[in-house]
């Protein structure tokens, strides 16, 4: 089993900045990947192995950053540049790439203004 708990949502305006984390805990090995989520978890935001290896949707290259912490298993989204259309909830996964561990965080609400 695996826990997670995300922070950081909330209200900004657009060209603002949030940056969200995401904290895993319970079984965690070698070998996993965590990331972010939106639109009810369909559409993928960003992702990063615990070796280091990203991968960001087209919609937010240049603007988010996904970055991790492995010894807190801890992940973290910088948004920077916000835009109405960033607007969601934004959802943390762990999946771990040796066997079918995949979770999910309760979701953070961001809203963009104009």
């Amino acid at each position: 089993q695996v826990q997670l708990v995300e922070s950081g949502g909330g209200l900004v305006q657009a060209g603002g900045s949030l940056r969200l984390s995401c904290a895993a805990s319970g079984s965690i090995f070698s070998g996993n990947i965590m990331g972010w989520y939106r639109r009810d978890q369909r559409e993928l935001v960003a992702t990063m192995t615990d070796g280091g290896n990203v991968n960001y949707a087209n919609s937010v290259k240049g603007r988010f950053t996904i970055s991790r912490d492995n010894a807190k298993n801890t992940v973290y989204l910088q948004m920077n540049s916000l835009k109405p259309e960033d607007a969601a909830v934004y959802y943390c996964n762990f999946k771990s790439l040796l066997n079918s561990y995949n979770y999910w965080g309760q979701g953070t609400q961001v809203t963009v203004s104009s």
